[in-house]
């Protein structure tokens, strides 16, 4: 956990969606989260963006803003919003990957504000400078995989590692990696995952029970044309389009192993 001593008695826990593959929802599911969980279930988020150099939740932040301000619809919403929750919507803040740590250091230290959970958003591979030791300054890290060979065998190779060199330390503050299957296509045979599931159970590392199915809803960002929200940095997914998305029994998942205070 994080040393800071904090004066309100907050200790927030240090959270990523990694992956050593890029494509497989990292990105997604670091905005999905903390705008469920800012937004709808009363926590305090804070999210750092270390996908140098697009760094591609400031971008999508400055793509929800402009949509906002230009459509009457979507004000009308984030002042509800608002004035519902009584809360700002969540900081982005952009830091290269061997400064994450440091960079989400500095904002809890200096805000009055103490976030519960800081997500980060860090590059799709560990040979990135910084990843590793980024890595092992978070709490838990939660690891997208899918059934495509070339992904799946390298997203074990780096959860296994991260698994040996991270988890077992003691040193390290990382006190777990999860594992959950996404885009998963509901027509593909299940003894392929009965069969991946087995070398994951060979590798001692840890599969979470949800899984995520392949579904283009994971791709819907904010839109001056549509009403519903999926994406977003501004507000949390919509209720037509979480139900049968898994997105909640995944957060409700992940709540149980982080246990935010």
């Amino acid at each position: 956990m994080n040393g800071n001593n904090m004066e309100n008695g907050k200790t927030p826990l240090y959270v990523a969606f990694s992956t050593q593959k890029g494509g497989v929802g990292k990105t997604t599911f670091t905005v999905l989260a903390a705008s469920y969980l800012h937004y709808l279930k009363g926590y305090d988020v804070a999210v750092v963006d270390c996908d140098y150099p697009q760094h591609s939740i400031a971008g999508m932040r400055k793509r929800d803003a402009e949509t906002v301000s230009s459509d009457e619809e979507y004000k009308r919403m984030a002042y509800e919003q608002f004035t519902r929750l009584g809360k700002k919507a969540y900081p982005v803040l952009c830091s290269p990957p061997e400064k994450a740590i440091a960079t989400a250091d500095e904002y809890v230290a200096g805000t009055d504000n103490k976030p519960d959970i800081v997500f980060f958003d860090l590059p799709g591979t560990v040979n990135s400078e910084g990843v590793i030791s980024s890595l092992a300054g978070v709490d838990y890290i939660f690891t997208p995989i899918s059934a495509d060979k070339v992904v799946l065998e390298s997203s074990l190779s780096f959860a296994a590692a991260i698994h040996k060199l991270l988890v077992k330390n003691e040193a390290c503050r990382l006190a777990g990696l999860y594992l959950f299957w996404n885009m998963v296509d509901g027509r593909e045979k299940t003894d392929l995952y009965t069969a991946y599931d087995k070398t994951i159970r060979e590798l001692e590392l840890p599969l979470m029970k949800t899984f995520i199915p392949d579904t283009k809803r994971y791709k819907k960002e904010l839109a001056a044309d549509k009403r519903t929200v999926f994406r977003s940095t501004l507000f949390p997914a919509s209720r037509p389009l979480v139900r049968g998305s898994n997105l909640e029994e995944l957060i409700t998942e992940m709540l149980h192993y982080i246990k935010p205070q």
